[in-house]
């Protein structure tokens, strides 16, 4: 396995056998069993699979968690070795963003909703990393995780416009034993917060089971989820949406496909999750 923070170096290796179809998984790291069940369909569909490991500064903001968010590169290394990824691009900031750097990729209204809404400048740090891994890597297929599930939205729109050469995949969400969707930041909760958690899981499945039992208001489901977060005592909702699964609009009525979707935290940790009922 090849592991590198130079671009050069990143080329070379992609290149040297131009036929060969190559796969992406992009991550910030401190992986868990949903980032290797990306890497795992990567590595099935692909001749060569390729990962990355950068914690993207322009995605947070600056009151967000940039600071703790968690890293183990040595651990994150052995997992992708043993998995079989044969390159490994970990850049620094001075690599991604060199002294100088003045351009950023912006998707417009896919990014105001939802996350965009709670985070205003989180989606333009995204897009703007996502595109200079594309372009870097020039992968054949990328995939990406359901339980980011706007971010899915915007990076298909973003290569889609920008006529990206480049198949998106989004993979389904990994749940913990108790529903609550893995991610790194779990690691940061509290055990009490930790056994509170499931309450995303819990909240995105009780708006489902209204929907299929008759409710289609889109403000009582949305309610639904709300009422449920408030069942936990360290829980604090930051928000709960019924939304198209396309434009990411609020649904008013909900008549046909739905993303169910909610952010909440604890403490300073902030979870999201959400539930794709297709009807």
């Amino acid at each position: 396995m090849i592991v590198t923070a130079e671009i050069s170096e990143v080329r070379l290796t992609r290149w040297a056998a131009p036929a060969a179809t190559w796969g992406l998984v992009p991550t910030m790291g401190y992986l868990h069993e949903g980032h290797l069940s990306l890497v795992r369909r990567a590595r099935a569909e692909n001749d060569r699979l390729a990962a990355s490991i950068y914690v993207n500064p322009t995605q947070f903001a600056p009151h967000e968690d940039l600071a703790t968010y968690p890293r183990d590169l040595a651990r994150d290394l052995a997992l992708l070795e043993a998995e079989g990824v044969d390159l490994v691009f970990t850049p620094g900031d001075e690599v991604m963003y060199p002294a100088g750097f003045q351009t950023y990729v912006q998707v417009e209204q896919l990014t105001r909703p939802l996350e965009g809404a709670s985070r205003p400048t989180h989606f333009r740090g995204v897009t703007t990393v996502v595109a200079k891994l594309f372009n870097v890597i020039q992968p054949t297929r990328a995939y990406f995780g359901q339980k980011d599930a706007q971010q899915s939205v915007v990076i298909r729109r973003m290569a889609a416009d920008l006529n990206f050469n480049v198949e998106v995949i989004v993979c389904p969400i990994v749940r913990e034993a108790d529903g609550l969707a893995m991610s790194s930041r779990n690691a940061r909760l509290t055990p009490e917060q930790r056994q509170q958690a499931s309450v995303l899981h819990e909240a995105l499945y009780t708006a489902m089971t209204a929907l299929l039992d008759g409710e289609q208001d889109g403000d009582a489901l949305r309610a639904i989820m709300g009422q449920t977060v408030q069942t936990r005592s360290l829980a604090r909702l930051d928000y709960a949406s019924a939304a198209d699964p396309l434009t990411l609009q609020e649904l008013s009525q909900v008549r046909g496909d739905v993303l169910f979707s909610l952010a909440v935290f604890f403490g300073n940790v902030r979870l999201i999750d959400n539930l794709l009922v297709t009807r």
